[in-house]
Protein backbone atom coordinates (compact mmCIF):
# COMPACT_ATOMS: atom_id res chain seq x y z
CA UNK A 1 0.00 0.00 0.00
CA UNK A 2 3.05 2.20 0.80
CA UNK A 3 5.53 3.46 -1.16
CA UNK A 4 7.81 3.53 1.77
CA UNK A 5 11.35 5.41 0.90
CA UNK A 6 13.54 6.56 3.36
CA UNK A 7 12.55 9.88 3.35
CA UNK A 8 8.77 8.64 4.53
CA UNK A 9 9.62 8.77 8.03
CA UNK A 10 9.49 12.80 7.98
CA UNK A 11 5.94 12.07 6.81
CA UNK A 12 5.57 10.02 9.55
CA UNK A 13 6.71 12.38 11.97
CA UNK A 14 4.79 15.10 10.17
CA UNK A 15 1.28 12.66 10.52
CA UNK A 16 2.42 12.34 14.35
CA UNK A 17 2.56 16.27 14.89
CA UNK A 18 -0.81 16.48 12.56
CA UNK A 19 -2.59 13.98 15.16
CA UNK A 20 -1.23 16.06 18.26
CA UNK A 21 -2.76 19.22 16.89
CA UNK A 22 -6.51 17.62 16.36
CA UNK A 23 -5.98 16.37 19.87
CA UNK A 24 -4.04 19.53 21.36
CA UNK A 25 -7.45 21.78 22.32
CA UNK A 26 -8.74 18.59 24.64
CA UNK A 27 -5.18 17.36 25.98
CA UNK A 28 -4.25 21.03 27.08
CA UNK A 29 -7.36 22.15 27.23
CA UNK A 30 -7.42 25.01 24.78
CA UNK A 31 -10.46 27.57 25.52
CA UNK A 32 -9.38 30.21 22.48
CA UNK A 33 -11.76 29.46 20.20
CA UNK A 34 -9.84 30.97 16.96
CA UNK A 35 -7.13 29.04 18.08
CA UNK A 36 -9.11 26.10 18.39
CA UNK A 37 -10.28 25.67 14.73
CA UNK A 38 -7.43 26.90 13.33
CA UNK A 39 -5.05 23.93 15.24
CA UNK A 40 -7.91 21.44 14.12
CA UNK A 41 -8.14 22.48 10.49
CA UNK A 42 -4.48 22.60 10.29
CA UNK A 43 -4.10 19.14 11.49
CA UNK A 44 -6.43 17.92 9.65
CA UNK A 45 -4.51 19.35 6.38
CA UNK A 46 -1.20 18.27 7.47
CA UNK A 47 -2.67 14.57 8.61
CA UNK A 48 -4.03 14.98 4.69
CA UNK A 49 -1.08 15.82 3.21
CA UNK A 50 1.69 13.45 5.41
CA UNK A 51 -0.46 10.37 4.49
CA UNK A 52 -0.80 11.47 0.71
CA UNK A 53 2.96 11.86 0.61
CA UNK A 54 3.60 8.38 1.79
CA UNK A 55 1.41 6.71 -0.13
CA UNK A 56 2.68 8.54 -3.77
CA UNK A 57 5.25 11.18 -3.15
CA UNK A 58 4.86 14.47 -4.76
CA UNK A 59 7.00 17.78 -4.04
CA UNK A 60 3.76 19.70 -3.96
CA UNK A 61 2.63 17.83 -1.33
CA UNK A 62 5.88 18.99 0.44
CA UNK A 63 6.14 22.80 -0.69
CA UNK A 64 1.97 22.75 1.14
CA UNK A 65 2.71 21.28 3.88
CA UNK A 66 5.53 24.11 4.35
CA UNK A 67 2.84 26.69 3.36
CA UNK A 68 1.05 24.71 6.05
CA UNK A 69 3.72 25.34 8.77
CA UNK A 70 4.17 28.97 7.86
CA UNK A 71 0.48 29.43 8.30
CA UNK A 72 0.45 27.86 11.79
CA UNK A 73 3.41 30.62 12.62
CA UNK A 74 1.86 33.37 11.82
CA UNK A 75 -1.79 32.61 12.35
CA UNK A 76 -1.99 33.65 16.09
CA UNK A 77 -1.15 37.48 15.33
CA UNK A 78 -3.39 37.07 11.76
CA UNK A 79 -6.23 35.47 13.56
CA UNK A 80 -6.31 37.25 16.46
CA UNK A 81 -4.83 34.16 19.53
CA UNK A 82 -1.31 35.65 20.38
CA UNK A 83 -0.24 35.31 23.78
CA UNK A 84 -2.33 32.36 24.30
CA UNK A 85 -1.38 28.38 24.83
CA UNK A 86 -2.90 28.44 21.31
CA UNK A 87 0.01 30.14 19.68
CA UNK A 88 2.69 28.03 21.50
CA UNK A 89 0.90 25.06 20.05
CA UNK A 90 0.83 27.00 16.74
CA UNK A 91 4.44 28.35 16.17
CA UNK A 92 6.44 25.62 17.70
CA UNK A 93 4.54 22.77 15.69
CA UNK A 94 4.49 24.70 12.50
CA UNK A 95 8.14 25.37 13.00
CA UNK A 96 8.37 21.79 12.87
CA UNK A 97 6.37 21.32 10.22
CA UNK A 98 8.70 23.65 8.21
CA UNK A 99 11.81 22.34 9.24
CA UNK A 100 10.82 18.66 8.22
CA UNK A 101 9.12 19.40 5.01
CA UNK A 102 12.30 21.62 3.93
CA UNK A 103 14.47 18.55 5.31
CA UNK A 104 12.40 15.79 2.99
CA UNK A 105 12.28 18.02 -0.30
CA UNK A 106 16.27 18.36 0.45
CA UNK A 107 16.72 15.02 0.95
CA UNK A 108 14.83 13.91 -2.14
CA UNK A 109 16.89 16.56 -4.40
CA UNK A 110 20.25 15.28 -3.05
CA UNK A 111 19.37 11.74 -3.61
CA UNK A 112 18.12 12.77 -7.17
CA UNK A 113 20.53 14.75 -8.57
CA UNK A 114 23.81 13.55 -6.43
CA UNK A 115 23.55 10.27 -6.76
CA UNK A 116 23.58 9.57 -10.30
CA UNK A 117 26.59 11.73 -10.56
CA UNK A 118 30.11 10.02 -10.06
CA UNK A 119 32.11 10.58 -7.11
CA UNK A 120 34.41 13.87 -6.58
CA UNK A 121 37.00 11.50 -5.63
CA UNK A 122 37.39 9.11 -8.09
CA UNK A 123 40.47 6.53 -8.33
CA UNK A 124 43.26 7.99 -10.45
CA UNK A 125 44.87 5.88 -13.28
Amino acid sequence: MFNWRRESALDLYNLLLAVLLLASPWLFALTNSAGKTDLLASGIVIAVLSLAAMVAYANWEEWVNVLGGIWLIVSPWILGFAHTRAMHFAVGIGAVVVFMAMLELWLVYDAAHFASHPSATTKDG
